[in-house]
């Protein structure tokens, strides 16, 4: 589900005619303390996280000033980090409730909760929430949610009068209207969850909703770009620079499946594995779950979930992969599945192979390659890595993930070269030349555009693919044989033309549109017959 931000959600309820506090979002202290001043009364403070826990790791403060309010949100952006800090006024609460709209999964309908009794710990307090499951097919009516309010102990409490000398049926009234209202916000935007929690009822019985918390479905999202949701998933925490680069690649790439999610280094937990960060990318569902937990039986402390299953292209693994060597400190890397995946083991090396080549990082890795293809995936992760700067290991189906995780364990412990400062001076280096390397092509290409080069530099065949665009140097094919070149291609796209030099064999528009698989087929045989000549390109925005 993707989860909306407090103030999104309130925006949502507002336009449904539910009352909210007045405020403002800030991405600075400044902006915090500019907001109060207007507002001009004691205000909360509230940094927009995901997280269930806000209060008590700090992320709400309150304030008597603007002063304050500046103050404490400088507090709140340093300790939390959140992007952004929601400035309410507060509010004198005279009662708390919750209300809620959920999808229920079981039922299979949406269902409507409530509870006489809202605020901080309502997990805890199960037992005061009252169901209403609802027709699919129409709204329930006023009568209904009248008598479902009606029906929660706290309703027949005494005294019968609340705040404002309201009475109980008057209460139970406007409550059951603003229930009917969540329905519609939920319904609007086509929700999983919608809760109010705390619905605070005012000393002058008004009825406001201090926090909203609403939750989107996934396949939803694309009908709902008013609501400028950054990724369609639900993550616990604000996304990450590396989370939302990866969910570009897989919002539109429907190939098998590429979920990467970072786990948060907490510098407050005194545990002494968590020093030992790894890159964790699992392949295939339960088995990526049953490997997370074998890495963390080993004292490895996944900086990282990734699953990529479903016979993803190599090109889906090989971007995984390079975004997982793309966080800060990681001590090694650790693919693991279930051992016996009908996804092809060598299509997955081949990623893998191809990212640490052009990465060259200083960490070593361990790959539990089981499954359709894992003989010939050993041999390609065997013949391709002997000269990179850290073992790079693979294993098969007989190997346990418990195993390998102990050999990556054992790995980093026993490389002495293994530290953050190599590795990032080689990651620079690398860096620095994969910038000269693609600005001098870009020059090349340039020039060819323009008529400049001379007749025998005009040699580079390219076509796109999907996500990216391969290079043939027919410069260099004019001297070696590319028939295995061609014969490498498993879809059949490629042929010889008149000259013997690789060009495609169908539209350059159908390769675009899918023909060309991104197997990195070509690219390795390239690599196998010590021809060369072939390039493959598959960019990450944001790296």
């Amino acid at each position: 589900m993707a989860q909306l931000h407090e103030y999104q959600g309130k925006k949502i309820l507002a336009a449904h005619g539910i009352e909210i506090p007045a405020g403002n979002v800030a991405r600075t202290a400044a902006e915090v303390r500019e907001i109060a001043r207007k507002i001009g009364k004691p205000v909360v403070v509230k940094a927009q996280t995901h997280s269930t826990s806000r209060a008590a790791s700090g992320g709400i403060k309150f304030a008597d000033s603007a002063e304050e309010a500046f103050e404490k949100a400088e507090e709140i952006f340093a300790q939390i980090k959140p992007e952004m800090i929601l400035v309410d006024e507060k509010l004198d609460i005279e009662r708390e409730f919750y209300l809620g709209f959920i999808i229920d999964d079981r039922l299979k309908r949406p269902t409507l909760l409530f509870s006489g009794s809202g605020g901080s710990g309502i997990e805890e307090r199960a037992d005061t929430m009252q169901k209403l499951v609802c027709s699919i097919r129409k709204e329930p009516t006023i009568e209904e949610i009248v008598d479902f309010v009606q029906s929660n102990a706290f309703m027949r409490e005494k005294p019968p009068r609340f705040a404002g000398g309201f009475t109980a049926e008057a209460v139970t009234l406007n409550i059951a209207e603003l229930l009917l209202k969540l329905y519609r916000t939920a319904k609007s935007c086509e929700a999983r969850t919608a809760e109010i929690n705390p619905l605070a009822m005012l000393e002058d019985g008004r009825l406001v909703a201090l926090d909203a918390r609403i939750s989107v479905d996934d396949y939803a999202v694309f009908r709902h770009e008013d609501l400028q949701i950054e990724m369609a998933r639900e993550l616990g925490h604000t996304p990450t620079k590396l989370e939302k680069i990866a969910w570009e690649i897989e919002k539109n790439d429907f190939r098998g499946t590429f979920y990467f999610v970072e786990i948060l280094y907490n510098q407050e937990i005194p545990n002494p594995k968590s020093q030992i960060r790894i890159g964790f990318h699992g392949a295939g569902g339960g088995g990526s779950m049953a490997s997370l937990d074998a890495a963390q039986r080993n004292s490895l402390s996944p900086a990282c979930y990734v699953d990529t299953s479903g016979n993803p292209p190599a090109s889906k693994v090989y971007r995984a992969a390079k975004i997982i060597l793309s966080i800060p400190y990681i001590k090694g890397y650790f693919l693991s599945g279930s051992g016996v995946a009908s996804q092809e083991q060598f299509g997955l090396a081949r990623a893998v192979i191809k990212a640490f080549r052009e990465i060259r990082p200083n960490i070593p890795a361990v790959l539990r390659l089981g499954g359709n293809g894992e003989d010939y995936a050993k041999e390609l992760v065997e013949k391709y890595s002997k000269d990179l700067p850290a073992p790079l290991e693979a294993y098969q189906k007989q190997h346990s993930a418990d195993f390998c995780a102990k050999r990556l364990y054992d790995l980093i412990v026993q490389n002495p070269t293994s530290n953050v400062q190599r590795q990032w001076e080689f990651q620079i280096s690398n860096f620095k030349f994969q910038t000269e390397n693609l600005s001098e092509i870009s020059n090349v290409q340039s020039e060819i555009d323009e008529g400049r080069r001379t007749k025998d530099e005009k040699q580079f065949y390219k076509f796109k693919t999907r996500t990216g665009e391969i290079t043939f140097d027919h410069a260099v094919f004019a001297e070696k044989d590319a028939a295995p070149i061609v014969e490498a291609c498993p879809v059949k796209i490629l042929k010889l033309d008149e000259r013997g030099l690789p060009v495609l064999a169908i539209e350059r528009e159908e390769a675009e549109r899918g023909k060309c698989i991104e197997c990195l087929a070509c690219e390795f045989a390239s690599w196998e017959h010590e021809t060369g000549g072939v390039k493959i390109d598959l960019p990450i925005k944001g790296i």
